[in-house]
């Protein structure tokens, strides 16, 4: 192996290390070009059968502010007495959520409907795309933040979203520029679930 490919290997296992999610980032909003690579990012995630099943909607400004109407409208409408001052409580508190961060990206899996594709392994690369784009977050300066909650499983979301009945909204990714320090977390060690075979 050249002493190039032991670097590069040595900065891509550093940056999986350590990358954190981040849940407080400054209210700026990162330039365009900045989401585009990220999102660039993630369509370099491994894809059975290439069918690119990923959506990306990016929200920002007063488009958060939207989504988060829809988000706290669908949550007063499954409680039972939403006008109480607790449920009202919490109600804002879902109004609010979008507001995390500047930038929120939803990103959905459509599953293609190829004969030989199945669903799962549609999921299953959406949620790589969804890894690349943290880990791309990351190597930009940015910090982000991998979110799902019950309004990813929402029918009225998925329909402020545009997205079809059959689509599975994988995550909320909040970005922005950090405003906290990475938190020293421990890792589950993989080598400890895993087993041998010969």
């Amino acid at each position: 192996m050249h002493a190039l490919d032991t670097d590069t290997g040595a900065t891509v296992l550093r940056a999986l290390r350590d990358r954190r999610s981040i849940g407080k980032v400054r209210p700026e909003e990162p330039p365009r070009d900045l989401i585009e690579k990220i999102i660039t990012a993630a369509g370099w995630a491994p894809n059975h059968y290439r069918t690119a099943p990923w959506r990306f909607i990016v929200l920002a400004g007063e488009a958060r502010e939207s989504l988060g109407e829809v988000m706290a409208a669908s949550l007063a409408g499954r409680l039972d007495d939403p006008e109480n001052p607790e449920c009202r409580q919490i109600v804002e508190r879902e109004r609010r959520k979008p507001l995390r961060a500047p930038v929120v990206i939803a990103v959905a899996a459509i599953p293609s409907d190829g004969p030989k594709v199945m669903e799962i392994e549609e999921l299953a690369a959406t949620a790589a795309a969804v890894e690349n784009m943290l880990l791309a977050a990351q190597a930009l300066g940015l910090g982000a933040m991998w979110r799902t909650g019950p309004a990813a499983y929402d029918p009225e979301v998925k329909r402020f979203l545009a997205l079809p009945e059959h689509a599975h909204i994988l995550a909320f990714v909040y970005v922005g520029y950090p405003d906290m320090p990475p938190s020293p977390e421990k890792r589950h060690d993989a080598l400890e679930q895993t087993t041998w075979l010969a």
